[in-house]
Order: structure tokens, then sequence, then C-alpha cells
């Protein structure tokens, strides 16, 4: 038994036919044929109901050898991938979207893994999560870097989701604002301000609760550009509220402070990925620096 006996028996599933299998595997049809016996032989049992015209039906004993033919040879290209993440020769695509904010945290990791795997071709967009979702549902990208609440987490049962970073709600105002006096923002403080939002799922969802709980803001204007929320802060036009990571590249354009609310619950940052979807050793490789450097 041997690799080129097991990919063929695949193909010749996959087909239907011995011909068609033949044709994609770059052999001829005699040489197909024979492998097959010569397996068929060796495991004393036979793979496929072969018919007049060369169409081939796998066996019930055929099907469960072609099943698990299938998971080795898998496992074996999940080998050569992993064995080829480990050397300079790493090449291929790498398609990233993040949402709106950490995109500073990526920076360096992505400048430090290029330097290292030059032949790998880098891109990165900024995306809003249920974009990202979708793009990741219709293989637009490879990676897919969200925030979820562990409730979120548990309604995207259908998603694969390893947290990197930890975060919780703040508020974000100038260098000017008088609320830099203090240590930290009561909820109370924000009834009388006004507030420019980013549209994202939780920012609406702490509002949500923020309103019913405290009473109505007012809220200038809800964006998912982030230049504009930027120059509404540092123009003292209004306060805004969002992730703490996500502030840190604003340097001293927009301040972050601690918001004492009980009712907010931690925001994880983190890659997703469909269940179903097999991550590229490309993908695994930079993840796993991801992890490492933050």
């Amino acid at each position: 038994m041997n690799l080129e006996q097991l990919e063929y028996i695949v193909e010749v599933a996959k087909t239907g036919s011995l011909t068609k299998a033949a044709q994609n595997s770059h052999v001829t049809l005699s040489a197909i044929s024979q492998s097959i016996s010569l397996l068929e032989s060796e495991l004393a049992l036979s793979l496929f109901n072969r018919s007049r015209g060369l169409g081939a039906v796998p066996t019930p004993e055929g099907k469960a050898i072609i099943s698990k033919a299938s998971e080795v040879l898998l496992k074996i290209n999940e080998l050569r991938e992993e064995a080829q993440s480990y050397s300079n020769a790493l090449s291929g695509q790498l398609r990233i979207a993040t949402i709106p904010g950490p995109m500073h945290l990526l920076v360096g990791v992505v400048s430090n893994f290029k330097r290292d795997f030059p032949n790998v071709k880098i891109e990165i967009f900024e995306k809003g999560p249920k974009e990202i979702l979708n793009l990741m549902k219709h293989d637009k990208i490879d990676i897919g870097l969200i925030a979820l609440s562990e409730n979120l987490i548990e309604k995207h049962h259908t998603l694969s989701f390893e947290r990197l970073l930890e975060g919780k709600i703040v508020v974000g105002v100038n260098k000017q604002s008088p609320l830099l006096l203090e240590k930290t923002i009561t909820p109370e403080k924000l009834v009388g301000q006004t507030l420019v939002l980013y549209d994202d799922e939780h920012i609406r969802e702490f509002m949500t609760q923020f309103i019913s709980t405290y009473g109505d803001v007012d809220i200038l204007f809800i964006s998912n550009n982030t230049q504009a929320i930027q120059n509404a802060v540092t123009e003292g036009l209004a306060l805004t509220i969002g992730l703490d990571y996500s502030f840190k590249s604003d340097g001293p354009h927009i301040i972050p402070l601690e918001l004492e609310s009980p009712n907010t619950e931690p925001l994880y940052y983190g890659w997703v990925l469909p269940e179903e979807k097999h991550a590229s050793q490309v993908s695994k490789r930079f993840l796993n620096r991801l992890k490492f450097e933050l």
C-alpha cells in the first residue's frame, strides 16, 4: 500500500469514473486500474463495483476504506504544511480582517512575520464584525479578528473563537477635558455629556443597557468612520466609548478613562474561524506569532 494508491481510490470515488480519475491524476487508465486492483488484492476485498462504461461505485467496505484514506491524505497534507512552516520557504497568501481600533496591535507582528517569511503576501483590512464573519463564510479572508463577550461566544456556537486579549469598556476624552480630574467616571456623569459612538454591536448593547438604567444621553452621531470619531473627541465636541485597547494607538489625542459600571462584562479580542474550516499552515503560524507577541 502506498499514498499513490490512496489518492487514486479517493479520486475514483469523487469522480465515479476510472477514466476521469486517470485524467485528473495525469496517468493512464491502465495504470490507475492496475494500481487499484493491486490494492484490492492486498486488502483482500473489492473497493468498487465497476460497470461496462468504466463507472465505479464504492462497495460498502470500499466506502469505509476510502473514508479512512481521505483522513490519511488530509493528515499527510497537514504534516507537509507543518514541516514547511518551520522553514523560511513558507509562502502563500495571508488575508487578515480586523475590527477597527486594534489595528495598531497587528502592525509590529505583521512586520516581524514578513521579515521572517518574505514569500508570504499579506493583506489587512479594517471591517465591521458582521462583514468579517461574512467574508470568512465566503472564504474571502483567512483570519478574522473580532471582539466577543461570553454571551456572544455562546450565540456564535458554529464558530471557533480563540481569545487573544481581554478588554473592557472605557470612556475616551480629549486632553483638555475636565473629566481628567476624575480617577474613574461613573455612569451618572455621562448622562449630561455628548457622545460620538462607533457603530458596533457591543457599543449598541452597552448603550441600550445604559439608557434603560440611567436615562437618555445626547448622541451627536454614530459612525463606522474612526477618523470622524477621533476628530469629534479631539476637538472637544463629544466623548466616546470603546474598548480600552482600541485607544492605545491614539496617543495624546484620546485619553481613556475607566468607567465604573458593574453591568459591563469583559470583551475578548480574538480570532474566529468556522468550525468546519481548516486553517492553512500560514494562518496557523501567524496566529502562533500573534499570541506570543500580544
